[in-house]
């Protein structure tokens, strides 16, 4: 893999105003990467940060990818500024910025890992997984590992949302999808293993739900 630039999850104290330029949102995409890779148990492809660039003003984050010459997989990620905003991941206050530095990190990852495999992958199925890494992510941080405060990330993830891309367009149905697919998936955690603590096999969960195609990701979210 080559890049524009050659070159565990996030403690709660990673999500503190305690930063400047990029250094906090390399920290954190740096984090959430290698966090990431020991759930899913992934080799590392390349640092995520050494691919990362600031996004302009009013910019959301994005992961331009193209396939060069000789075959390899040029990407660049680029990230909204955090600023010195914190954050409460239950209570109020706006969890956008930090799920977009979620989000990107994941997409980085996912089409690494699928890359390596030798492995196409579409951009519903990267949307999919996404929104769970995004409640996997935060759950983690806040060692939340228990069905009442679980579902209250749920909550704010899935249902305290609001869309860029208009309904009935192409890019705003996908979107809408893949919150909607990633929210029943994780009501099925909390119901199947938090409600009983259990932990590690909701670990092998994510794995194998990590590795599945879309259709198959699709299947599993509704419970068939």
């Amino acid at each position: 893999m080559t890049a524009e630039r050659r070159a565990g999850l996030p403690a709660v104290g990673l999500l503190e105003g305690n930063g400047v330029g990029l250094l906090r949102e390399r920290a954190l995409a740096t984090a959430i990467q290698g966090g990431l890779e020991r759930l899913y148990q992934l080799e590392r492809v390349a640092d995520v940060d050494a691919f990362v660039s600031p996004a302009a003003d009013g910019e959301r984050e994005a992961l331009m990818v193209r396939m060069a010459d000789d075959g390899a997989v040029e990407m660049s990620l680029r990230l909204p500024l955090l600023g010195r905003a914190e954050f409460d991941v239950l209570a109020g206050g706006d969890l956008d910025p930090l799920c977009q530095i979620i989000e990107g990190v994941s997409h980085f990852v996912y089409l690494a890992a699928r890359a390596r495999e030798d492995r196409g992958t579409t951009q519903l199925e990267l949307e999919l997984q996404a929104e769970v890494d995004k409640y996997v992510v935060l759950v983690a941080a806040l060692g939340a590992h228990d069905e009442p405060r679980s579902a209250r990330l749920r909550g704010r993830l899935y249902e305290e949302v609001s869309f860029t891309d208009a309904e009935g367009t192409e890019v705003g149905e996908r979107y809408r999808m893949a919150n909607q697919v990633a929210a029943r998936f994780v009501r099925r955690l909390e119901r199947t293993y938090l409600r009983d603590g259990r932990v590690r096999e909701l670990h092998r969960e994510l794995r194998r739900f990590y590795r599945l195609g879309q259709e198959e990701k699709l299947r599993v979210a509704a419970g068939t």
